[in-house]
This record gives C-alpha cells, structure tokens and sequence, in this order.
C-alpha cells in the first residue's frame, strides 16, 4: 500500500525535521501548565488534562496556527492512548459521506505514522463509506496539518500509535448523526484520540463573508468590501462574538443547536461537518443532554484583527472534550 506523502511541507509547515521539531515544542513549552477556559469561561485547567477523548484544533499554515493548535495537543494525555482518529472537512472534493484513507502510512518530517487498517476494515464493514485515492488523500491539507502535531506528542511511543484518518463531506444533520452513531463506541474507549479538524471564521470578500453586527441586539448587515469603516463595534470584535456564540454551543455538546446557530448566521466554520460529527458521537453516548461530557475552549485568535471592510481573517480555537469530569 502507498504512503501518503507529506505534500505541504516546505509551504505550509518547514520540511526540515529539526526545525519542525523546535518549532512544535517550542509552541507546546509556551502553553502555561495552567490554562483559563475561555468558553464557557471562568474554570482554569491543569495542563494535561485526565480523561480527554477529543481534541478540536486549526488546519491553516503553522505560522498563522501553530501556537493556537498548541493548545489543543497541551491537553492530551497520552499515556493510554494507542490510536488517533483524525477528521478533517473536504476543501477539494465534493462528498456527501466520509471517505478513509487507502494508504498504509502518513509521511511527515519527523517520521511516519502508520494507518490502522484492522479498524478502517473495521468501519467498513458499518455503514456507508467511501475511500479517498491518494492524491485526493494528498491534496487535503485538514489532515495533514495535524499529523506533525500528533506526532510530535507521542513521540515516545509512536511505533504503538495507529492512525485512522477520516475526510469528512458535507453532510446532512442526519448523516453527521449517523456517522457519529458509528464511531460513538471509539469515542467512548480510552485507548482513543478523536483530533477534529477545524477553522472557525473565514471573514472577507475573498470567502465571500462579511457578516457584522454592531451590537448582540442589531441587525445583522453583509458589507461591501467598498463601505466605509464601521464607527460603532470593530469588525474583528463582531467576529469575535460571532465565533464565540458558536463555541458556546458546541461547549454544550449541543448537536442540533450548532446546526441551528449554522443556519441562522452562515458562519464560515469550515469543519462544521466534523464538529458535527463528533457531537453527533456525544450526544449518542450521553441522550438527552446526560451529564458526562465536558467540552471547553481553552484558546482563541483571529490571523489578523480586521477593521476595514476590504480586510479579511481567519479564526483559530482550540477546545479538548472529556468525558469524566
């Protein structure tokens, strides 16, 4: 079987493994050992965080990313962990359903992670499911971006750790609940690590987005990249609270309002579909809003902080979810 090459090394991240390497641990050493939930707020966590099953981290190139998605991988403890679903959102190909990968190993710098094809076969053979050939494989930087990460924190037993890559289509509510039906029992076993895949707000005309709020009680306006300044809120912080109500949701585990908050504000979520799995999974474990499931953000930025409407940006955060309190 092929190895998935690590084709956005040298763009999107350094190809060289020293440099990666310093890189990586340099953005985890500045993770505090201490961290301040910032959705819901208040809580402080001790850094690695007992019994996490699932982390949500960004994809955008490591020199926008990279310290935020620290502060995702900060919170795994890796100790149990022999395994690592990783689900990212198709930007290049039009799918309905998941595909898995068909390759046997994911190439990055630092060395290779192999694929574990006894669960792929495992999945398989439930459900509906699709495979990704290897240049669609290689094409997808949601998944990629993330295995350097996943690599670099079970360094020391990576020749144990199996990966299971999953690129997740647009899905309908339905199949995001099928889906996470299908991979709740994964989730719920300790020896897992679900990475969810996810930017947060892409703002501007190039993403065709410029959704701002003056306020929580005004109307929502579209702005033209040709209007003036707004005097009231700046823009980054109708961005802001634009994620945050989103955050809040999903802090919930709550499955059909995050759907529901997509729908109302069409925010540019580009890992909507993985998110939405993954609280399909939570929400089958623990019915009827169960008490169980801790879901937090821990970080939050923006690539730049916009306050023109020709401007644009792209938000980061990072949330772990664990399932003991």
């Amino acid at each position: 079987m092929a190895i998935r090459e690590a084709t956005h090394a040298g763009s999107w991240y350094s190809d060289s493994a020293a440099q990666l390497d310093r890189q990586l641990q340099g953005w985890i050493d500045s993770v505090p050992d201490v961290v301040s939930e910032i959705e819901p707020s208040g809580d402080s966590r001790e850094m690695p965080v007992s019994g996490v099953r699932a982390i949500i981290g960004p994809h955008a190139g490591y020199s926008y990313s990279g310290p935020n998605a620290a502060y995702a991988y900060k919170c795994v403890d890796v100790a149990k962990v022999k395994r690592v679903f990783l689900l990212g959102p198709s930007h290049h190909v039009y799918l309905e359903h998941c595909a898995l990968s068909t390759c046997s190993e994911y190439e990055t710098p630092l060395g290779n992670i192999q694929v574990d094809q006894k669960t792929i076969g495992e999945l398989k053979g439930r459900g509906t499911w699709r495979t990704m050939n290897k240049a669609v494989d290689e094409d997808e930087h949601s998944l990629e971006m993330h295995v350097p990460y996943i690599y670099k924190i079970f360094e020391q037993k990576i020749g144990d750790i199996r990966l299971v890559p999953i690129l997740v289509g647009n899905l309908s509510f339905q199949k995001e609940e099928q889906y996470g039906e299908l991979l709740a029992p994964y989730l719920a076993s300790e020896e897992n690590l679900f990475v969810i895949s996810s930017d947060f707000c892409h703002w501007g005309g190039r993403f065709r987005f410029t959704y701002y709020k003056d306020s929580e009680t005004s109307r929502a306006l579209n702005l033209s990249s040709r209007a003036a300044r707004p005097s009231g809120t700046p823009i980054w912080e109708s961005i802001k609270r634009l994620d945050e109500a989103g955050m809040e949701v999903i802090a919930r585990s709550d499955h059909k309002g995050f759907r529901q908050y997509l729908d109302e504000t069409e925010n540019t979520i580009c890992g909507r579909h993985p998110i939405g799995v993954l609280l399909a999974a939570v929400n089958h474990l623990y019915p009827d809003g169960q008490q169980g499931p801790r879901l937090r953000f821990v970080k939050y930025d923006q690539s730049s902080k916009v306050l023109d409407p020709s401007d644009s940006s792209v938000s980061y955060a990072s949330a772990y979810l664990c399932l003991s309190s």
